[in-house]
């Protein structure tokens, strides 16, 4: 039993890929629903996460028709056993690839940080992934006008939510924050309909009756995974697709995360 559940976690759970969809009903009103892909924590260079891994990743995102790309940071990685670096510019050609209607956006991640920030971000501008930081973009969408900003990590930037709200404007149109840190959630202000987050990769492990024993995260496992409602304000935290420090995973697989946003 031990032989199997090790062969599980470190070696057929870490090298699969599936995709999850997930619905999230916010207040507004909208005559379609919103699709937007999530990737985060690539960490490609990771045990069986190599390019080869990343065009499978980038092909079930693209069949999956989204209308944003929304990609949440720590695209390298360091420090993971067994890993290897890859360079950001071969990651950022096969991100090239990805297909939205309405585009793809990019925050960085702490990882993406302690290598080299302006190199992750110039890397992923120069193959068509607009990185927002500090800042918003309005994005015509199938639901309509909706504001994506975005602020840097918590750990490694500036993490600004004022600036980045600041950008936009007060017209109606629905915003959605990019982070990459979930820790940042109890500052969003409510006129933000729905935050976006990664960087737990859900703990990597969540064990049966126990949960997920480390979440790199100051409030446990309160943002560790998934939809989080609080006073009326929500969160995402998408897990992620690669592995950190040692590459596991046990009941947390690597996912694209399909979001469907239905405003109502």
């Amino acid at each position: 039993m031990a032989v199997a559940l090790g062969l599980w976690a470190f070696w057929f759970e870490p090298a699969s890929l599936t995709l999850i969809e997930e619905r999230i009903s916010l207040s507004g009103s909208a005559s379609e629903p919103l699709r937007i892909a999530v990737l985060t924590d690539l960490h490609v260079g990771s045990p069986f996460n190599g390019i080869a891994k990343l065009r499978q990743i980038v092909d079930r995102t693209n069949a999956a028709r989204p209308d944003v790309v929304c990609i949440l940071g720590d695209l390298v990685t360091q420090g993971v056993v067994g890993g290897r670096f890859v360079a950001p510019e071969d990651i950022a050609a096969e991100l090239k690839r990805l297909r939205a209607s309405a585009g793809v956006v990019a925050v960085l991640g702490n990882h993406d940080g302690w290598l080299n920030h302006d190199r992750v971000r110039d890397a992923l501008e120069r193959n068509d992934v607009r990185v927002i930081e500090e800042t918003a973009a309005k994005l015509n969408t199938a639901a309509g006008p909706v504001w994506f900003a975005g602020i840097s990590d918590l750990w490694t930037g500036r993490h600004d939510i004022a600036a980045a709200l600041g950008t936009t404007r007060n017209d109606g149109a629905p915003i959605i924050l990019m982070t990459h840190n979930p820790d940042v959630f109890p500052l969003v202000p409510d006129r933000v309909a729905l935050t976006l987050a990664g960087h737990t990769h859900g703990g990597q492990v969540r064990l049966p009756f126990i949960g997920r024993p480390i979440v790199p995260s100051q409030f446990g496992e309160r943002f560790a995974a998934g939809h989080v409602v609080e006073d009326n304000r929500h969160l995402f935290v998408a897990t992620g697709l690669g592995t950190s420090i040692l590459p596991v995973r046990f009941r947390v697989a690597p996912a694209v995360t399909m979001l469907t946003v239905v405003f109502e």
